[in-house]
């Protein structure tokens, strides 16, 4: 996102290059001229992606919107900040592309946890589809791109507390870990039973470091969906007791540091007590993604890679084109040299 003020600074980036800045151009120019929402979009074929640096080529949509009074926004605008601040999950619907007759460009719908809604975006059928994937997006953070018709496009946007990494256990790992988190933007907890490990001057950007036993800790904090858990404490036992406190929460992801050997040890011990099968099915462990990590860091970015994933709904596969793509190119540059195809 990029916001363009009228004195001409802004805020955000689209990613740079020389769409970014004709977007910036179409931004003053609606200011100046008074003009409405717009929809745009850009074609990168591989000719003008090479020319202009767009080496990735493909196509871009942009939706440009002003808002010229304090009041154009106010009243949405609060209600999203609340729910960032701390306060409910809300998401909100906005038409992005129309011809204008299906429904009109810019028109929105905003939806509250508990249900209620402000605006709409057309008739009952368009504000149920809107519903459907805001239901899908608050309590995450996500957005969700929707395509009603050929003409018509929804953006649905979800606004919650940033994301939250609860950090269970300060040792090398957690330490590393929390670090890391805290670079990449998440907000973070530290919970260890000890106050060594657990305290302001080893976690300084932590939102709060608590020292709590192992077996109760999820009570001490308001964990919402958007939060990640990592349970790495010092031993099987306080690792035992403390995902058992996690599985308590709502978090959207509950990670276990350990062997395979560690792990089936206290899934036993919690099956026995109770834990439903497809409770513990959903635990991330032996935590993190296979990438050879030994180090207390290495390991945080296996930790957080796999954080990430699930977050983003990624697939943790490498990225790496096969033999055809490569091919491709090498047929192409034969042509380009006059060298017969192989």
């Amino acid at each position: 996102m990029l916001l363009v003020r009228q004195d001409g600074t802004a805020v955000g980036t689209l990613g740079g290059g020389c769409v970014e800045g004709d977007i910036w151009f179409a931004a003053q120019e609606i200011l100046r001229n008074q003009g409405g929402p717009e929809f745009k979009d850009y074609y990168l074929n591989e000719d003008i992606a090479a020319r202009d640096g767009l080496v990735c080529g493909g196509t871009m949509y942009f939706y440009l919107e002003p808002f010229r009074e304090a009041d154009d926004f106010s009243d949405i605008g609060h209600e999203l900040l609340g729910a960032y601040d701390g306060g409910e999950p809300a998401a909100l619907a906005t038409i992005v592309r129309s011809d204008g007759d299906t429904a009109a460009l810019g028109a929105k719908l905003l939806l509250r946890s508990d249900g209620s809604v402000a605006g709409g975006i057309g008739t009952a059928a368009l504000d149920e589809l809107a519903l459907e994937a805001a239901a899908r997006v608050a309590a995450v953070g996500a957005n969700e791109s929707v395509s009603i018709d050929d003409a018509t496009e929804l953006f649905v946007e979800g606004f919650t507390t940033p994301p939250t990494l609860v950090m269970v256990g300060g040792g090398h790992v957690g330490k590393a870990t929390a670090d890391l988190a805290h670079r990449l933007g998440y907000r973070v907890y530290v919970v260890d039973d000890r106050e060594d490990f657990a305290n302001a001057g080893r976690f300084p950007y932590a939102e709060d470091t608590i020292v709590t036993p192992y077996t109760n800790w999820a009570e001490h904090l308001d964990i919402n969906v958007n939060s990640f858990i990592v349970v790495a404490s010092r031993g099987h036992w306080f690792d035992d007791v403390a995902l058992e406190s996690a599985l308590t929460t709502r978090a959207r992801y509950i990670g276990l540091l350990g062997s395979r050997r560690k792990t089936l040890m206290i899934y036993q011990r919690l099956l026995q007590e109770g834990v439903p099968r497809e409770r513990l099915a959903q635990v991330y462990s032996p935590i993190g993604l296979d990438i050879g990590a030994l180090e207390p860091e290495e390991l945080a970015v296996s930790i957080m890679g796999e954080i990430i994933m699930a977050r983003r709904g990624g697939k943790g596969s490498p990225m790496t084109m096969d033999d055809w793509y490569l091919e491709r190119a090498e047929r192409r540059a034969n042509r380009a040299l006059g060298r017969p195809a192989e």
